[in-house]
């Protein structure tokens, strides 16, 4: 039931951005809109189908990889060469948040397309912010639960206890019973933190996913309906990396979440899948789609602004600040070095793809 629900959120976040933008699709052209020079659909075309398998190849490696630590032992979590790994692919996601994403959002809702003094207000920044606060509460509230379930568990285990001594021989057995059924309700509380933080990792991997689909929806539809091939062919190249480096971040989530083997082969193709079959929605809508209608500026500029907040909260509360301050980080000062150099680099690698997508 559980995979049939997060397969059902997926769904929703993957249909109702196509719907959205499909919709714009026929919307006549505002006065800002002008036809492009370099003009080339069949030239475009070309770059655009070799983009679809080469893509969606890249995405399935970078998110497989962490998966890997099942077979090879200094890939599992938890080891030195994981938390390198994992920085890094934080640096990637926080880039794209900072880099990517929140300039299109700001890019599509400040258009001189968009006409009204309701579009002199920071939309971009204030529905980021939003799409931040509403991840924490998911998180929160997710962990909360999660504890108070298993305090309700361990408690039931500990009064189960203490009710069986209780009917023993003499006040002596009962205290040690009875002091020995607090302690084990103690101790069960303890052992579930584990656990707690298991689910908890789990509804991080599943908000992130959702949060890297939106974007990658909107990607794949921008290269799909591009007219010019050398706009595709940078789109393309761009994201070949981007694609590659946002499924190493997602896979170390879902390698930490420690999912069975259906749930992540269905998250691992709702990731591999999105920027592809995105593509194929563009070219598809390319003859009719036009960017510059107030509609796709609007449901281009909220989503990407939804992703941002997401990405950008997702990279620095539950990688970074979970890594980073972990024990077996704070007390091995060449790993936070390490850890620190692979962030910068990861960050800045996206960030020069900036240039390009």
């Amino acid at each position: 039931m559980r995979i049939t629900q997060n397969g059902k959120l997926f769904l929703f976040f993957f249909f109702i951005s196509f719907l959205f933008i499909a919709v714009s699709a026929g919307e006549s052209k505002c006065e800002c809109s002008h036809e492009d020079d370099e003009a080339n659909k069949a030239g475009a075309n070309k770059y655009k189908i070799a983009a679809i398998p080469s893509v969606l190849a890249a995405g399935v490696i970078g998110v497989l990889f962490p998966l890997l630590g099942k077979f090879f032992p200094s890939l599992k979590p938890e080891t030195t060469f994981f938390f390198v790994t994992k920085a890094f692919a934080a640096g990637v996601i926080l880039a794209t948040g900072f880099m990517h994403v929140l300039p299109e959002g700001y890019e599509k809702l400040t258009s001189p397309c968009l006409k009204g003094e309701a579009w002199e207000f920071p939309f971009t920044g204030f529905v980021a912010m939003v799409a931040a606060i509403l991840t924490l509460s998911v998180d929160s509230f997710a962990t909360s639960y999660f504890h108070r379930l298993h305090f309700k568990t361990s408690k039931r285990i500990g009064d189960g206890e203490e009710q069986d001594g209780g009917g023993g021989g003499g006040d002596e057995l009962g205290l040690h019973v009875h002091a020995h059924g607090h302690t084990h309700g103690i101790v069960g509380v303890e052992s579930g933190e584990p656990e707690v933080q298991l689910h908890r990792t789990r509804v991080v991997a599943q908000v992130l996913e959702v949060g890297i689909i939106v974007h990658s929806v909107v990607i794949g539809i921008s290269l799909g309906a591009s007219q010019s091939p050398d706009t595709a062919k940078a789109l393309f190249a761009a994201l070949m990396f981007h694609q590659c480096f946002e499924g190493l971040g997602l896979g170390g989530c879902i390698a930490q979440g420690n999912f069975n083997c259906l749930s992540i082969t269905i998250m691992s193709i709702f990731f591999s899948v999105t920027t592809p079959v995105g593509i194929a929605v563009g070219m598809a809508i390319s003859s009719s789609y036009n960017e510059s209608s107030p509609t796709a500026l609007i449901v281009q500029g909220v989503l990407n602004a939804a992703s941002a907040g997401i990405l950008i909260y997702m990279s620095l509360v539950d990688f970074l600040a979970a890594d980073f301050m972990h024990p077996k980080m704070q007390k091995n000062t060449r790993l936070q070095i390490m850890a620190h150099i692979s962030l910068l680099v990861g960050a800045g690698i996206m960030s020069l793809l900036a240039k390009w997508a």
